[in-house]
């Protein structure tokens, strides 16, 4: 089969259009034909090696956290799929690889589409939905009428992100840029900042929950508009102890975790607020409540630009321009 792979960790570029072999099957896989995939800036942060120490993948390797396709085949011990059943997922870290014709999936990562949606659509919710579900449901426990900030509304992130918690019933704030102010609105935004005129921290105060997905200034301006017990979901790290002992990460990388995530914890102790990071996990039973959420019209997919399998290279280089609204879509065969 065709996949893009990974031949050595480089910046820029690394990627190359080879011919693999076919994955293997595990008792409890299911096997996928992949007819669409997205990208994710944490293609390129993989692709680059950031994540060596915790994601120790070996060169060469296929990329891709994204896919929705049609199953061909399943192993003797799956129960919840069959041959023809359109799926999408996020396969967990260690078996990525949607950059390709084909992936084997263990069937606990795997849900049905949702059957309102295209292919292409449904491929660009599973990273990204579950990095709003587990930050704003899990963990956040998000209820009605409170007050949650997201930033980068225009995200992949952001724009699922912000659906969700109006779905939930919260008050929504969120950043974008000048020409996408419109995009957030419409998507339940109720407060949106420009980034380029305003000061998100001048504006906001009092919040339940931030989910921070920007540099580390923004990580501590975010802390002050938080709300005495107010809780910051960091996807852009640091990574913190509680990250380290839920991966049992060894001993030194538990030390590094702690190192890292020093200042930013004892900021948020300093305002009397709380720092978590999340890392998402692959988890197909949440996807399926998503795909139901979906279906029901409350969440709706966002898609900016859509390549041919063989331009993969160049959809990522366009995601990491940072210009994208919504998702970017590789699609296979035309």
């Amino acid at each position: 089969m065709k996949a893009f792979v990974v031949e050595k960790y480089k910046k820029k570029g690394a990627l190359r259009l080879a011919n693999v072999p076919e994955p293997e099957l595990r008792d409890d896989d299911v096997l996928v034909r992949v007819h669409a995939t997205a990208v994710n800036l944490l293609d390129s942060k993989v692709r680059d090696g950031e994540f060596k120490l915790i994601l120790p993948y070996r060169p060469p390797f296929i990329l891709g956290h994204d896919v929705a396709g049609i199953v061909v085949r399943v192993g003797p011990k799956v129960r919840r799929f069959k041959a023809g059943d359109k799926v999408y997922a996020r396969p967990r870290d260690h078996r990525i690889g949607t950059f390709a014709e084909f992936i084997a999936m263990n069937e606990t990562d795997v849900a049905l589409k949702p059957e309102n949606i295209s292919m292409e659509e449904a491929a660009t919710i599973p990273l990204v939905g579950l990095t709003a579900w587990q930050a704003l449901v899990e963990l956040g426990k998000v209820k009605p009428g409170q007050k949650v900030f997201i930033q980068a509304g225009s995200g992949g992130v952001g724009t699922f992100a912000i659906q969700l918690a109006k779905h939930l019933g919260a008050t929504v704030a969120t950043t974008t840029s000048t020409k996408n102010v419109e995009l957030v609105k419409s998507l339940g935004a109720d407060v949106v900042i420009d980034y380029k005129t305003q000061d998100f921290e001048k504006v906001l105060s009092g919040y339940d929950l931030v989910l921070h997905s920007q540099d580390t200034r923004a990580l501590e301006k975010s802390m002050r508009v938080l709300k005495p017990g107010g809780l910051l979901i960091s996807i852009s790290g640091p990574p913190d102890p509680e990250f380290a002992k839920t991966l049992k990460l060894n001993l030194f990388l538990k030390l590094v975790m702690r190192v890292l995530s020093h200042g930013a914890r004892k900021k948020a102790k300093r305002l009397g607020v709380h720092f978590s990071f999340l890392f998402m996990r692959a988890e197909g039973q949440q996807l399926s409540e998503i795909a139901s959420l979906i279906e029901s019209g409350a969440i709706r997919p966002i898609v900016d630009r859509s390549f041919p399998f063989e331009k993969t290279g160049d959809a990522l280089a366009y995601v990491e321009t940072g210009r994208a609204k919504g998702k970017v879509v590789i699609r296979f065969g035309e």
